[in-house]
């Protein structure tokens, strides 16, 4: 998600790196949907324990709305950040200009943290309240509506079945409850808007079965291919279904959920065997370090990617962020536009990989 956010140039980015412009999906559309999976694996290996020691539920409520209110709140802090002025850092302070003054009543509500909240907040009650079978139940179900209601509701002035893009139910949803507080890219519709989310926790709900599979005491390779032949058969039925139901990640459609939570579940497995059943351990260190403290590089790369663009002073009688300046003094001098782009993507995470590398080493894990 790093990667992908930071480009040195949204002019300038290799097709891969770039969500899907509407139908379809790109290898960056899988990133959202496998972390919403693996939150999913996670929520069973954290309350499975607790689970077997006939914990009551309600002795764990306050845990999980504690971390569904921070990660919510962290997310409003990114869509409104800066709320202040930038600090000078020794630049005359009439060179920095916020590109969009904040105002509380424009803020967008939803977002990428705010999604995994709530998915994570229906997962774990599920996981808590009810067996795997009616875990299983809940994922199919809040598919299935997603599909009848988007197919056969007539939205007005719309009608039914329509998935274009800012002229649909979800849309529709979005704008009566969400007016003005929307991604302002689309301004008519959200990304992570609220009926779209029902599909979203499905895709958590996979990874909670997932993680209850990994539990199981049962003999490591028969684990590997129930989850080999799970994910290929999700992956061919989400990919049938897109026949009339498109995958498209901007709606979080049925189809979709389905399709990369077959191809998270085929990962996990390829990932599953090598490491755990064949202890290949070769370049696995930087993935834990980055996953020890993953809210607080998602949240700190937001900050420092902003601050980049606020940053801005005048020069040959032009006006250059500091983004702009460190990517034409230290990649555009000796790569192509797209590479020195690429580039300073890949500086961008590598430099967020140095900061959690330090936390890493001090122990320190910032839990939400």
């Amino acid at each position: 998600m790093i990667l992908v956010n930071n480009p040195g140039s949204w002019a300038h980015v290799y097709p891969p790196l770039l969500h899907a412009q509407w139908h379809g999906w790109t290898l960056t559309d899988l990133i959202f949907p496998f972390f919403l999976f693996i939150v999913g694996v996670s929520i069973t290996l954290a309350f499975s324990t607790k689970k077997k020691n006939y914990i009551p539920p309600r002795n764990l409520y306050p845990k999980i709305i504690r971390r569904t209110l921070i990660l919510f709140a962290l997310g409003l802090f990114l869509n409104g950040f800066p709320f202040f002025d930038v600090p000078t850092i020794g630049i005359p302070l009439d060179t920095l200009t916020n590109q969009t003054p904040f105002d509380i009543t424009t803020m967008r509500i939803p977002g990428v943290l705010q999604r995994i909240a709530v998915c994570y907040l229906v997962a774990s009650l599920l996981f808590l309240h009810c067996g795997v079978k009616v875990q299983a139940l809940w994922a199919v179900a809040f598919m299935l509506i997603y599909w009848a209601v988007m197919q056969w509701f007539p939205v007005p002035g719309i009608g039914a079945g329509s998935y274009a893009k800012g002229a649909n139910f979800s849309a529709w949803v979005d704008n009566q409850v969400l007016h003005g507080h929307m991604w302002s890219v689309s301004k008519t519709w959200d990304p992570e808007g609220i009926f779209s989310t029902l599909p979203a926790i499905s895709t958590a709900l996979f990874g909670v079965l997932t993680g209850q599979l990994l539990r199981q005491n049962l003999p490591p390779m028969k684990i590997l291919l129930i989850m080999l032949i799970g994910g290929g058969t999700a992956i061919a039925i989400g990919f049938t279904w897109s026949h009339w139901l498109p995958i498209n990640k901007s709606l979080w459609t049925s189809s979709y959920a389905l399709f990369m939570s077959g191809m998270a579940l085929v990962v996990l497995g390829v990932s599953y065997y090598l490491i755990d059943i064949k202890g290949w351990r070769f370049g696995v260190k930087p993935f834990r370090i980055y996953g020890m403290n993953a809210i607080t590089v998602f949240v700190l790369s937001g900050v420092v990617a902003r601050l980049l663009y606020l940053i801005k002073w005048q020069t040959a009688g032009e006006v250059i962020t500091l983004k702009e300046w460190l990517v034409n003094t230290f990649f555009l001098t000796w790569l192509s536009p797209v590479n020195a782009s690429l580039a300073f993507a890949l500086s961008f995470v590598f430099l967020s990989y140095l900061a959690m590398l330090y936390l890493y080493n001090k122990q320190i894990f910032i839990k939400v």
